[in-house]
């Protein structure tokens, strides 16, 4: 009898360190320790708190471990799975908070999305079933018309999570009316954002939602036949979702008569290349159809003619694993939740300078301030808060006179940001607005399909213009510049990816214009290019202070001899020799080399 189980996390961020290791170390002890009939080990999906991974979590009293390593198993086996005892040491806060519940990072949460990530084996569809899993498509096949269905998303208040927001109910009943024997369910989990990881963890703790969702969404709209468009950069994720679809089609849940139902459909996996493009989504279908993923104007919309020229509907992860749980819980219910403009919860991957990087996810409305400071427990090192990207490449940075905005799709717009698809870059006092917004605009340079040219001129002109600036040769008339570029692109761009590649620039450009200043000088008044950060390479110096013990470390570190000195004397620098690389002040225990 099984009296015990433990919860080791499957993600990536885990098994790409020791978690497969530690998932192998308690098969191992607890077979050693004659547990094997009483314990259940379990490889689940992302639990969240990536910035403490490997985690542990052990029933039935719901012990949180962090930073678990292999060598920790046999402690935790024969001290809590056999003595009782919590193993204090691999707690997140000793003191205070034993269970996952009462940490910080998890109270404001309300997991719709991720209602599985951690709790389940994904690779176990009875697993998934005991928790109501496949509920909602037996009430779509035998309960609902394709009618009732739409309206109960409709209901629900759903909007698109993969950007633009678009009302998913709408998009369905379109779907639904348009004319013709071929229609097409499709998954857009080509998710491209830097440090965005939120699809992905999604479908590796919980595949069968989005084969449910895509499936209910095939008999609302007609369509018997979907497709999954995965990078291929997302290897457990994809061998998670093969697995989910063999299960499905053997007990009867996706294929041929679904269920006895009458209904068929079925589902195909496409790997994409790691295309940016590809996440908008007719460059995405043309893609599938194998053909090089560029953008096509619109109108027509997918829902009219999309995959083959056939009527489509398109929705991302996010979007397909609420879906389930409306069905279930009722439209009211999900509806019940969020703001007027935004029902429901968003699913982010905060990262950054906080300190608890990871996977939230929170009721729509919940401001920044909570987000960044309650649940990622504020900026690294005691460092001044900067401000925060969202939307990725395609949104704003915004500043701590911003940090009380709830988060919905109609607030983050009028703050001169986007909710994007749910990436949340965290930046402190030390990172410059030139070198993010240069990063960000070499990012689009080399995802730009350069099918129109404001995108694939203007991109390469503003990452020119910023490359020159933070260089230390920029001029006033630069940033006029830049942001006649900037505004072109937005009113001329074919897609989504060059409408929006300048919004980091822009708004550095309004929120932080004297950092630009400072980088760019006053030749005439004798002020010299300099970076306030101290980030951009040809615009900071290193200065060893008398603070100096003359211990030698940094003359040992250079790279280049640039450092001189005696034991026990101030050491000094030949800026002919640096390379600016930063190596002295990084190691300097004394805190004597500054930067200027």
């Amino acid at each position: 009898m099984v009296t015990q189980h433990i919860l080791v996390c499957g993600g990536t961020a885990c098994t790409s360190t020791s978690g497969k290791e530690i998932f192998e170390q308690f098969l191992e002890l607890t077979k050693k320790h004659g547990l094997g009939e009483s314990v259940q080990i379990v490889q689940t999906g992302c639990f969240g708190l990536c910035e403490r991974g490997p985690i542990v979590k052990i029933f039935p009293d719901n012990t949180f471990y962090v930073n678990v390593e292999p060598e920790d198993v046999e402690e935790i086996v024969t001290e809590q799975l056999i003595k009782g005892r919590v193993v204090k040491h691999l707690l997140y806060d000793p003191e205070k908070a034993k269970k996952a519940e009462q940490l910080d990072f998890y109270k404001k949460q309300m997991r719709i999305v991720l209602r599985n990530c951690g709790v389940i084996d994904p690779e176990n569809i009875e697993e998934y079933i005991a928790r109501d899993g496949y509920l909602a498509l037996e009430k779509a096949l035998f309960q609902l018309s394709p009618q009732q269905i739409i309206d109960e998303v409709k209901k629900s208040g759903l909007r698109g999570r993969g950007g633009a927001g678009f009302p998913t109910g709408l998009k369905w009943e379109a779907g639904m009316n348009a004319q013709s024997k071929v229609k097409y369910v499709v998954c857009n989990a080509d998710e491209g954002d830097p440090g965005a990881y939120m699809d992905r963890s999604t479908i590796e703790g919980d595949p069968h939602s989005i084969l449910e969702a895509m499936t209910i969404c095939g008999k609302a709209i007609g369509s018997h036949q979907g497709f999954i468009y995965i990078r291929a950069e997302y290897p457990l994720a994809v061998e998670r979702l093969y697995r989910a679809m063999d299960q499905a089609r053997e007990r009867g849940l996706l294929g041929k008569d679904i269920l006895g139902s009458g209904f068929d459909f079925d589902i195909e996996i496409r790997l994409g290349a790691g295309a940016f493009v590809c996440g908008e989504e007719t460059a995405l279908l043309r893609s599938i159809e194998g053909l090089r993923g560029m953008p096509t104007p619109k109108p027509p919309f997918p829902a009219q003619c999309g995959l083959w020229g056939e009527p489509t509907i398109i929705n991302n992860v996010e979007t397909w694993a609420n879906v389930p749980v409306i069905l279930t819980k009722g439209a009211d219910w999900f509806a019940s939740i969020g703001t007027e403009d935004s029902k429901g919860t968003k699913v982010f991957a905060i990262t950054g300078k906080v300190k608890n990087s990871g996977l939230v996810e929170v009721p729509m409305g919940t401001t920044l301030r909570e987000i960044i400071f309650d649940i990622g427990g504020g900026i690294k090192g005691g460092k001044q808060f900067k401000g925060v990207q969202t939307g990725g490449p395609s949104g704003g940075i915004l500043t701590d006179e911003h940090l009380d905005t709830p988060i919905d799709f109609g607030a983050l717009t009028r703050a001169g940001s986007m909710m994007g698809s749910g990436g949340m870059i965290v930046m402190d006092e030390d990172d410059c607005v030139v070198d993010v917004a240069k990063f960000y605009m070499d990012f689009c340079v080399d995802e730009s399909c350069g099918k129109c040219s404001p995108c694939r001129i203007g991109t390469r002109q503003m990452l020119m213009l910023l490359e020159k600036i933070s260089d230390g040769k920029g001029e006033l008339k630069d940033l006029q510049t830049l942001e006649d570029i900037g505004f072109a692109m937005q009113k001329a761009s074919l897609c989504a990816l060059g409408q929006t590649a300048p919004n980091p620039t822009l708004s550095t450009l309004r929120r932080f214009r004297s950092e630009y200043l400072a980088h760019i000088g006053d030749p005439a008044g004798g002020v010299p290019p300099k970076c306030p950060t101290g980030k951009c390479k040809n615009l900071t110096t290193y200065r060893i202070t008398d603070a100096c013990k003359g211990c030698t470390l940094c003359q040992t570190k250079c790279p280049t001899g640039a450092i001189s000195g005696e034991p026990r004397a101030q050491h000094l620098i030949d800026p002919s020799k640096c390379i600016r690389c930063g190596v002295c002040f990084e190691t300097c225990k004394f805190s004597a080399v500054v930067k200027e």
